[in-house]
């Protein structure tokens, strides 16, 4: 099977910006540590900057689906409640 890449856009609301950015980057480290974990990637928008994406690599859909039960990420979404505007994930698979 193919890897699994995942988009996932956050827009912070207006005045939380630092605290999301902050929370997500607390993400990082401990992600790319998972197993089957092959890229994790977060961008700051360069013109809207409440808007960040992670670009995201998993060597399969069951191991990014063990990413998304983790602890860290529970965390993540209580640290940031009330705090996100709008949230879009897509799963996606290379073409070329």
């Amino acid at each position: 099977m193919a890897n699994l890449t995942i988009v996932a856009n956050i827009k912070a609301k207006a005045g939380k910006v630092e605290l999301v950015k902050r929370e997500l980057e607390k993400l990082i480290d401990i992600t790319r540590l998972e197993a089957g974990c092959i890229q994790y990637d977060l961008h700051q928008d360069n013109e809207d900057p409440t808007h960040f994406m992670f670009f995201e690599n998993w060597s399969s859909r069951e191991m990014w689906q063990n990413h998304m039960g983790a602890q860290h990420l529970k965390d993540y979404l209580a640290a940031t409640d009330g705090a996100i505007e709008e949230f879009t994930l897509n799963e996606m698979t290379r073409v070329a």
